[in-house]
């Protein structure tokens, strides 16, 4: 039992990182663009913050959202940069500050 659900939870990730991927890619299979990593990197920091409200002495995941979050900072200014338009896009369709 505690398998399939294991299996049915591993199943709705990989959904919804297809479902993330198809809606940021730049061209068909497009995995690695900044804005695919950005939005990936979104859900994992979003999903990671839920955990810390339950799990508030949790300090070694801790590090781990916070190197995230320093990619994902990287990985905008890197975006504003090229492409500012974009940019300012996702932004918008992620809701993110600034």
């Amino acid at each position: 039992m505690a398998l399939e659900s294991e299996v049915k939870g591993l199943a709705l990730v990989k959904e919804k990182k297809k479902e993330l991927i198809a809606s940021f890619e730049s061209h068909e299979g497009d995995t690695g663009s900044a804005s695919v990593q950005i939005a990936l990197l979104t859900e994992r920091i979003n999903s990671l913050s839920g955990h810390f409200k339950q799990h508030k002495k949790d300090h070694h995941s801790r590090q781990g959202l916070l190197r995230l979050v320093s990619t994902r900072r990287r990985l905008l200014d890197y975006l504003k940069r090229q492409d500012e338009k974009s940019y300012h896009d996702i932004i918008k369709k992620l809701d993110l500050r600034k």
